[in-house]
C-alpha cells in the first residue's frame, strides 16, 4: 500500500516535513514511509489520551512487527516539568534504545512540547513524530518545532527548537475532545486569522455557531487551512527571529495569566483567548480600526471557564517581564494595525495595558485587583 500523500509540506530549507490528516491507523505505513525501521518504538501519552487511543495505536505498531514503551503521564500544565521529564529519561534509557529509536508524541500540546525536549535531548537527539490529538497541538503546537518545560518563572522558558521527522494529525481523535478544550483550542485558529488571513477570519466569523459547536463539515477544513498557516509562518524563520514572532499575538497577556493564576486554573486556549482581547484592546488604542472593533465583538464571543479569583495587577506587570520575547529587559508586544496586518513594537504606555488588562479582565471570571508587585 502506497503511503497517503501530506496535505502541506512545511518547507524547512534543511529539513521539510509533511503535515498529514490520516487515521491513527497508517501510522507504522507513515514510519515506514520516513525510513523510521527500528524493531523499537517510544510512545509517550497521557492518562486522557491513552484511555482512548493507546491500546488501538499499540496494536498497529505490534501488529507491524514493533515492540511499543509505552509512557503515561498524568494529564494537564503541571506534567511539563521537571520530574515527568525524568521519568522519560529514565524509562528510554533502561529500555535500550538507540539513535534510531523514534518518540512517538500522542497527546495534546503538552504531551508533544515534553516528548518533544525529551527526543531533543535523548542521546543528542532521537527521531520525533507528533501524533497530535488536541486542536492546539494540531494546528498549531505540534508544528514548527518548539519543545520544552516550564519553571516557575515563566511558561516554556527551558526548551530547544527541535524539528519531527512528521506530523500526523487524526480529526478523529478530536471527537473525544472535552467541549471546554474543543473551545479553548480554537484560540490559536482564530489568532492565525487575524494575524494572516482575513479571508480565513470572514469564515470564522460567518460559521462562528458551526465552529463552536464542531460541526462536521467545518472542522477538517478549519485545522488544516489554521495547520498551513502555522506551517507557512514558521518555515522561514525556524528560531523566531522575525516574521515567526507574530505567532505570539495574545500570548504574552496569555502567559502571564497562566503564570499568575497558576497553571490549570485556565486552559492555555482561554488565556490565549483573554490575550488577544487584551492585545486588541492594545492595538485600537494605538492605532484605531473598525476591524478591530469586529475582532474583539468576534473574540469576546468565545467562552472562557475559570474559578473566580483576584489577579494582582503587579503580578502581571511583573510577569511579562520574564516572558521569553522579552529583549533588553523590554517587552514585545505583537498587536494589529487591521485584520490581517500585525506589527511588533516596545513602545506602548503601561497605563494603555493596565486599562486593558482591566477592561479585559472585568467582562471575564477573573477580576483586576491594584495590588503592585515589589518589582512593578
Amino acid at each position: 500500500m502506497s503511503s497517503p500523500a501530506p496535505f502541506h509540506t512545511l518547507a524547512l530549507p534543511h529539513h521539510p516535513y509533511g503535515l498529514y490528516a490520516e487515521r491513527l491507523a497508517t501510522v507504522p505505513a507513515l514510519l515506514d514511509a520516513h525510513a523510521l525501521d527500528s524493531p523499537q518504538v517510544i510512545v509517550v501519552t497521557d492518562e486522557h489520551v491513552a484511555a482512548h487511543y493507546l491500546r488501538p495505536l499499540t496494536h498497529q505498531l505490534e501488529k507491524a512487527g514493533r515492540t511499543v514503551v509505552p509512557i503515561v503521564l498524568p494529564p494537564g500544565e503541571q506534567t511539563k516539568a521537571p520530574v515527568p521529564l525524568q521519568r522519560i529519561y529514565d524509562t528510554t534509557l533502561t529500555a535500550g534504545i538507540d539513535r534510531a529509536t523514534p518518540v512517538l508524541a500522542l497527546g495534546g500540546g503538552v504531551v508533544g512540547d515534553l516528548a518533544g525536549f525529551a527526543a531533543a535531548t535523548l542521546l543528542r537527539g532521537l527521531p520525533l513524530v507528533h501524533l497530535p490529538t488536541s486542536l492546539i497541538a494540531q494546528v498549531d503546537s505540534s508544528i514548527g518545532g518548539k519543545t520544552g518545560i516550564n519553571h516557575a518563572v515563566g511558561k516554556n522558558l527551558i526548551g530547544a527548537f527541535y524539528q519531527p521527522v512528521f506530523v500526523n494529525a487524526d480529526p478523529t481523535t478530536l471527537n473525544s475532545l472535552p467541549l471546554r478544550e474543543w473551545q479553548s483550542g480554537l484560540a490559536e485558529v482564530v489568532k492565525h486569522a487575524l494575524i494572516a488571513a482575513p479571508d480565513f477570519f470572514d469564515e470564522l466569523e460567518t460559521y462562528h455557531a458551526d465552529v463552536l459547536s464542531r460541526e462536521p463539515q467545518r472542522v477538517s477544513s478549519v485545522v488544516q487551512r489554521a495547520a498551513a498557516i502555522k506551517a507557512g509562518l514558521v518555515a522561514d524563520d525556524v528560531h523566531e527571529q522575525g516574521q515567526r514572532a507574530l505567532l505570539n499575538f495574545g500570548h504574552t497577556f496569555g502567559h502571564a495569566l497562566e503564570s499568575v493564576c497558576g497553571y490549570g486554573v485556565l486552559t492555555h486556549g482561554e488565556a490565549v483567548f483573554l490575550g488577544m482581547r487584551v492585545a486588541l484592546r492594545v492595538s485600537h488604542r494605538l492605532t484605531p480600526h473598525p476591524s478591530l472593533v469586529r475582532a474583539l465583538e468576534i473574540v469576546q464571543g468565545f467562552p472562557v471557564d475559570a474559578s473566580v479569583q483576584s489577579v494582582a495587577r503587579g503580578d502581571l506587570m511583573a510577569s511579562m517581564q520574564h516572558d521569553k520575547k522579552v529583549k533588553n529587559g523590554t517587552v514585545r508586544y505583537v498587536l494589529l494595525r487591521a485584520i490581517g496586518d500585525p506589527y511588533i513594537t516596545t513602545d506602548v504606555p503601561a497605563q494603555v495595558i493596565y486599562d486593558a488588562w482591566a477592561d479585559t479582565l472585568a467582562e471575564s471570571p477573573l477580576r483586576l485587583t491594584t495590588t503592585a508587585a515589589s518589582n512593578e
